[in-house]
């Protein structure tokens, strides 16, 4: 082993600061062309909006993301305490590997793609991961290069930035080496994008988001009735009629509670009045606003209990505890695997760590394991490593008075 190599750090020295593009000096995209992400190229733009617009469907892609990042990562620290290092501080920003991870998770959960950035140097003395935005990312029209921007709206060649997908590695103008990791949900007939897994739910988020709408106005109007406003007015003129409506609408009209107005020769006596349109749907409008929830929750995969939902029928550890578990062999792992590969092989091709012990600490939303049970018992039921002839892991749950993850590693 070199010298060189026996001094590098495990933990990258770059820090972006407060611009992500600082460092890469002057812009390399050689050509405007790339692949259009949705008609207009603005898809991610529309999944983001609604993802903060529709109340169940933002908090299943943020129970997603945690879920799947899991309470953080571990690993033998006394082999591997260079990659124990790592898992603290992944890149010059101070991050952990599980705040990169939960930021991958969320993109992945929310458009079907994440980008993470690679960034080293040609000895590979450190190596730093960063998540990119995945609404500022699009893959170039020759399939081997990221294009990065921020405004997509207002594309500008000269403003943007490009990177070569991992394992290609390319020199920037500050000295490293860097390199995108595309991760991208499979669809049919969808090439260079992933889709995210809710898209058939799409349209019931929205319904979900207007029906929440329509009882927001429903209160800013005091829950007026529509109706028909008959006034009794003599008018000279089109202009003086169209004036009375407009006073009229700014004092009466709401949405809901949206009113037409009809004007008539008025008489010796004003008869003018307000005819109420009775509505009794609201019971519709409720059972379509349930019914789009429900809708939501299996366009994503997801389990209700788990979405905060159903709590108003009474809390059950049980059901949470058993949702929980086919959540995690169905999602939730498989969701780990595929963006933990990726950075496993970066790790040994970059570092050369042995990642063998690294792993996710998953934890279910509530505990229900006696307290009789032992360390090694309970690791072997959350289907983690376990080892019935080491004197920590024979200690009784009840003797553990904080439960940690050291307690138990």
């Amino acid at each position: 082993m070199s010298k060189k190599q026996k001094i590098k750090p495990a933990v990258a020295v770059s820090n972006r600061t407060s611009d992500p593009y600082l460092t890469l000096g002057a812009g390399r995209v050689e050509s405007d062309k790339f692949w259009r992400w949705g008609d207009d190229n603005l898809f991610p733009s529309a999944l983001a909006l609604m993802a903060r617009r529709s109340v169940t469907h933002r908090r299943i892609i943020n129970d997603k993301a945690d879920y799947i990042s899991g309470k953080g990562f571990v690993c033998d620290e006394t082999q591997q305490p260079r990659l124990a290092a790592f898992l603290g501080r992944a890149n010059g920003d101070g991050e952990s590997l599980r705040q990169i991870l939960n930021k991958l998770a969320f993109d992945k959960a929310l458009f079907g793609n994440a980008f993470l950035e690679v960034v080293t140097d040609a000895g590979h003395t450190f190596l730093s991961l960063y998540h990119q935005d995945a609404s500022r990312c699009r893959v170039a029209r020759d399939s081997r290069h990221i294009l990065l921007h921020h405004d997509w709206a207002a594309f500008n060649a000269a403003q943007a930035r490009t990177l070569p997908l991992y394992p290609t590695f390319e020199p920037q103008a500050d000295g490293t080496l860097r390199a995108m990791v595309h991760y991208k949900d499979y669809e049919p007939m969808f090439t260079h994008y992933g889709v995210p897994p809710y898209i058939a739910g799409f349209n019931v988020s929205a319904i979900a988001y207007k029906t929440d709408k329509w009882n927001i106005s429903r209160l800013d109007n005091s829950f007026q009735l529509s109706g028909v406003m008959m006034l009794d007015s003599s008018v000279d003129s089109d202009a003086d009629a169209e004036r009375i409506v407009r006073l009229a609408e700014q004092k009466f009209a709401g949405n809901p509670g949206q009113v037409m107005f009809v004007i008539r020769e008025g008489s010796e006596n004003d008869n003018s009045r307000f005819i109420p349109i009775a509505s009794q749907n609201e019971g519709d409008w409720q059972a379509l606003h349930e019914q789009a929830v429900s809708d939501i929750v299996v366009a994503h995969s997801w389990f209700r209990t788990l979405s905060g939902l159903d709590y108003a029928a009474g809390f059950s550890a049980e059901r949470i505890l058993h949702e929980y578990e086919v959540a995690l062999n169905t999602v939730i792992l498989a969701e780990q695997a595929e963006l933990t590969e990726p950075i496993r092989q970066v790790l040994a091709a970059v570092l050369g760590l042995d990642t063998s012990s690294l792993q996710i600490v998953n934890r279910p939303p509530t505990r229900s394991k006696p307290i009789y049970m032992k360390v090694w018992e309970a690791r072997k039921a959350d289907g983690l490593e376990y080892d019935p002839d080491d004197e920590r892991q024979q200690a009784f749950l009840s003797e553990i008075t904080k439960y940690n993850i050291r307690s138990i590693e």
